[in-house]
Order: structure tokens, then sequence, then C-alpha cells
């Protein structure tokens, strides 16, 4: 159901009283933001990622974005220079070097990591983005103001803006196919995969499998799992024959992103005008603008 300006402006007046000073409990925003321990995850295996890209396609189709023939993605051209999900591709596959097997590259996907703290959520003024009991973080687009401080808390680069749309333009990221898991199904990456490389599954359990084959081929992994602790733990790892940095995988201390989230918002609002004023005009012009573009394509 959408928001009404009512309740949106309802919203904007109770999170400028919360950086006022007011009891935050009672004031700001409140986002679905459930750390549950039955939370499912996703581990990535790229010593068995022979970047078909499969992912990719399957993506797409799940998510009504234009995808394309199959055989559109065996072109490994795309693999020439470093790519980031964008508006359309919520996941991407990258290839590196193998120093060990020059003959058989490391292909790695990438998508939102979906942070068991994610800053996202806290960055978001009006709680348009959730972290849902399943795992999922996801994001409601007609509480969505524009503001996108969700793309500078991300600590992976991840949510990309429609820049290209000047009506109703949207924040888009992998939302861990959120339709499929809430009903018991399984993300169409995971479903697609060929080589079994994304195991899905309870995330605790999937962090013992990891360390498991870790144990059991010590020369084939590094002794890291990527994303068990990183941020404070995220919903998708990795396992690797190599450092994750040379995978482009940024290194994170295992403290939740975001305590540097909030302390941006703070800082930027610590020496302007009070934030309550602040927030209302600023989220009301883009609300107001945004559903106004919305009743005139409706008439």
């Amino acid at each position: 159901m959408k928001q009404s300006r009512r309740d949106f402006f309802k919203t904007a007046g109770l999170i400028g009283a919360g950086a006022s000073g007011l009891n935050p409990e009672k004031a700001k925003a409140a986002p679905v933001n459930i750390i549950s321990d039955d939370r499912m995850g996703v581990l990535i295996d790229t010593t068995v990622c022979i970047g078909c890209r499969r992912c990719e396609y399957a993506c797409k189709g799940a998510h009504d974005i234009p995808q394309g023939s199959l055989q559109d993605y065996d072109d490994r051209s795309v693999f020439e220079k470093l790519r980031r999900p964008e508006i359309d591709a919520l996941t991407v596959v990258n290839e590196f070097t193998n120093s060990k097997d020059p003959d058989t590259p490391i292909d790695v996907k990438v998508q939102c990591m979906h942070c068991d703290y994610p800053a996202c959520v806290s960055a978001c003024i009006v709680g348009a983005i959730s972290k849902q009991e399943n795992g999922s973080v996801i994001w409601d687009t007609d509480k969505c103001i524009g503001c996108r401080y969700c793309m500078i808390a991300c600590p992976f680069q991840v949510p990309a803006f429609e820049y290209n749309k000047a009506l109703q333009p949207d924040i888009v990221k992998c939302d861990f196919c959120f339709d499929r898991t809430k009903d018991g199904g399984i993300p169409a990456c995971v479903e697609i995969c060929p080589m079994e490389a994304l195991t899905y599954g309870k995330r605790f359990e999937l962090v013992k499998l990891a360390h498991k084959k870790i144990a059991n081929n010590p020369d084939k992994y590094i002794d890291h799992v990527y994303g068990e602790t990183e941020v404070g733990g995220t919903s998708w790892m990795y396992l690797a024959s190599k450092d994750f940095k040379e995978l482009a995988l940024p290194e994170h201390s295992d403290e939740p992103a975001p305590g540097a989230s909030e302390a941006l918002q703070h800082g930027i609002f610590k020496y302007f005008i009070p934030p309550a004023s602040l927030f209302a005009l600023l989220g009301g012009i883009m609300w107001l603008g945004k559903n106004k573009n919305e009743s005139e394509l409706g008439e």
C-alpha cells in the first residue's frame, strides 16, 4: 500500500524530532530490521564457478529485466573490465587470473551481500529499506524519496540509481529473490547454476559447511570465509583459492557498518538548520515531486 502524504509528513516530522533530542524510540522511523538465527544465506565457492553467467540471465528473468537469449551470456569479452551491479544487471560475474593454474581463471559473482547489520537500513531516513527475517534486505519504492543515502552508506557499493529515468527513478539492487524465498523457494541464480557453485541454506549451516570444506581441502582454499564476520556478517559468503582483495572484494573489519552511516548523517546535520525542518522540507519536496509525476502519468 502506498504511503499517503499525511503519513509521509508524519514520518518526516518524527525523524526530525528524534534527531532534535526527543526520545528516539518514539521519534525515529522504525524499519523492519530482524536478525533471525534461522536467516538464510548463500555460500559462493569461487573455485567451482566457471563464469558461465547463467546467474546473470536467471536474475534478469526473475526481476523483469530484458535478458536476451541464453547464448548471449557465452560472450566472455565482458570480463575484460571489472563490473559492478547496475540498474539492468543486479548481479554480475567478474574474472581474475589464477596464478596456480593460468588456464583456469577465477570467476566471482557479485551482488548485494544482504548484511546482517545493513548500513543502508541505518542510513535510510524514511525507513524504506528493511532487513527481513529470512535474511533479505529489501526496499519499498513507495517510501523512497530518492536521497540516495543508501548508496553512500553501502560498504560494498551495490545500490544503483536509475539516473536515466526522468520520472519515477528507483534505487535498484539484488533483493535475494524475496518474492521467491519468502514462500520457501530459492533464488533464481542458485536454481540455475550448473556447477552448484552457489549453495542456499540457513546461514549458520553454511558457515559450518564452509569451514568443513576448508579443513578437508587446505590446498584448495585459503583459510577465510569472506562474509562470515566482515561488517558484522553478511548473508552471502565466499570461499576462494586466493586473497579476496585480489578478487575485488573489499577488505572490511568485523565492526558493523551502520555506525559509520549514522555518524555520517549526524555530521551532516549537526551544524545546519534543525533536522525536523530540514527533513520535512527536503523529504516533502522529493515525495511530492515523485507523486506528482505518478499522477501525471496516470492521467
